[in-house]
């Protein structure tokens, strides 16, 4: 049985994905295509904390099911920069091994997109982490008080 030959991943491309569509799980459905399971995965807590935002906006900050959910989103954009991140990061040769053939006769692509993603994905996911770390420690003092 013959291995069929995995098509050349872009890791510029992988990155970008993660940093832009990263919550809907679209990096991964560039890397390992429609049958995996972590890419149909993603959406969903995505969805239910841009639901619960959407809740918080619609009744105001008290809502508690929306307090509860709003965090979720913040933790999700969060790992899908730190993804962005680590795809920008990876070397050129482990990322061939990875995701794609070995391409000797190719010039080696310009560096400069996959770590532009990576200061974006860098800052965005700074700012998302502490906003939610702030947010839930607010919402747990103000139960407590």
């Amino acid at each position: 049985m013959t291995a069929v030959p995995r098509p050349h991943r872009s890791k510029a491309v992988a990155a970008w994905l993660a940093l832009v569509g990263g919550g809907l799980g679209l990096h991964r459905f560039y890397l390992y295509g429609k049958t995996d399971l972590l890419a149909w995965l993603h959406p969903w807590p995505t969805l239910a904390g841009a639901y619960g935002f959407w809740r918080m906006r619609e009744f105001g900050v008290d809502d508690a099911v929306g307090g509860r959910l709003v965090p979720v989103l913040g933790a999700m954009l969060a790992a899908t920069m730190l993804t962005a991140i680590v795809y920008g990061l990876t070397s050129d040769s482990q990322w061939q091994a990875r995701h794609g053939r070995t391409r000797s006769d190719a010039a080696s692509p310009s560096p400069w997109p996959a770590i532009a993603a990576v200061v974006i994905a860098l800052a965005v996911g700074a700012t998302v982490t502490m906003a939610t770390i702030a947010f839930t420690a607010q919402r747990y003092f103000e139960t407590r008080a």
